[in-house]
């Protein structure tokens, strides 16, 4: 999977800004996704969000693991923030080489932020 995540040709998510991720939150029952560490997360992350650190994503989202996480579907879209949007770009690759079909990238919980998304403290 390491190879996935470097590979500058392997399919990589779709940019998407922070309104139109919250339509999409909001109209689609899509699932947003925190890739940052625990202590990232302590900082406080977006309402609703859930963690999925990028180091722990190949094996909680693995749709063949017996630990992937009940809130991942394959139909449900998936929305990826971290610190800067590198992680989430990152994620987003290895979410569509699991499977999963429609991936977005909204980088950084800044641009969340900045478009008046709730922050919660972890």
């Amino acid at each position: 999977m390491l190879l996935t995540l470097l590979n500058p040709f392997a399919r990589s998510p779709d940019a998407i800004d922070a309104a139109a991720a919250q339509t999409l939150l909001a109209t689609r029952d899509a699932l947003l996704i925190d890739v940052r560490g625990p202590d990232e997360m302590a900082q406080g992350t977006a309402q609703g969000a859930i963690n999925l650190p990028l180091g722990t994503l190949a094996h909680t989202a693995d749709p063949a693991s017996p630990n992937v996480h009940p809130a991942l579907r394959k139909d449900r879209p998936l929305i990826l923030f971290c610190a800067s949007g590198s992680r989430s770009a990152m994620a987003g690759k290895l979410l569509l080489k699991l499977g999963y079909g429609e991936v977005y990238n909204l980088g950084s919980i800044a641009a969340w932020q900045s478009a008046g998304g709730k922050v919660v403290k972890g």
